[in-house]
């Protein structure tokens, strides 16, 4: 069966909302520990990409704790102001927290990012790391269009995500394979960014390519247009 991204080779996400809910609840506490020593250059790497500016309206989906958020944050100055989505209570309690210390603050929104609470026209720049590859194969034309409302015309996108483009790497098949055989706990697998990112109706300007413990990762830039 085919689907609007046209990636008919993209593994789905079974895991419902709920249980991706409580397992990263149950995460938050230690989640720094797990990822950020291997995913934090990536989407450090995006965010100088994606240049957010003082006084811009800034969104990141998908914050996780919060560090991506935080430099968002310092960036959008006392004139902008930076707003983030993430389904999980757990990772707000402590973006709330990291972002209080640190004398800044954001909006924060705990739900799904298939329906977001913005009107259209909102934001100059979207930021999500990591994040796009954990929705179901058909969900993600649905983020990426709510995604794309939300943003002002010519507005920034910078997202971060394992790729299927190499799609013949043995790193890549093991781990399709991995999430086939225990989805709860290899909840992500490898899209197609770029061509998502285009269909969704974005100019892309910038791509990059990177590995991930052999794993290949797409970082795209693109505008509203």
């Amino acid at each position: 069966m085919g689907n609007r991204n046209g990636s008919e080779d993209v593994l789905r996400v079974c895991r419902i909302k709920e249980d991706a809910k409580r397992s990263y609840d149950r995460l938050s506490k230690f989640y720094d520990l797990i990822s950020r020593p291997f995913e934090s250059k990536y989407w450090y790497t995006a965010l100088k990409l994606l240049n957010v500016k003082e006084g811009e309206m800034a969104l990141e989906v998908g914050f996780g704790t919060g560090h991506g958020l935080k430099q968002i944050a310092e960036r959008v100055g006392r004139t902008g102001k930076a707003y983030g989505v993430d389904i999980s209570s757990g990772m707000c309690k402590i973006t709330e927290k990291r972002l209080e210390e640190a004398g800044l603050t954001a909006e924060l929104y705990c739900g799904d990012a298939t329906h977001l609470p913005y009107e259209d026209n909102k934001f100059d720049a979207v930021f999500s790391s990591f994040t796009i590859e954990l929705f179901d194969t058909l969900e993600i034309p649905v983020v990426l269009g709510e995604i794309r409302r939300v943003m002002k015309p010519n507005g920034r996108i910078c997202f971060v995500s394992l790729s299927k483009e190499n799609g013949g790497s043995r790193m890549l098949r093991s781990y399709e394979w991995v999430h086939k055989k225990f989805p709860k706990y290899a909840d992500c697998r490898p899209i197609y960014l770029e061509r998502s990112v285009r269909d969704a109706g974005f100019e892309v300007e910038h791509r990059e390519r990177a590995k991930l413990f052999g794993l290949p990762i797409e970082i795209v830039v693109g505008i509203k247009g």
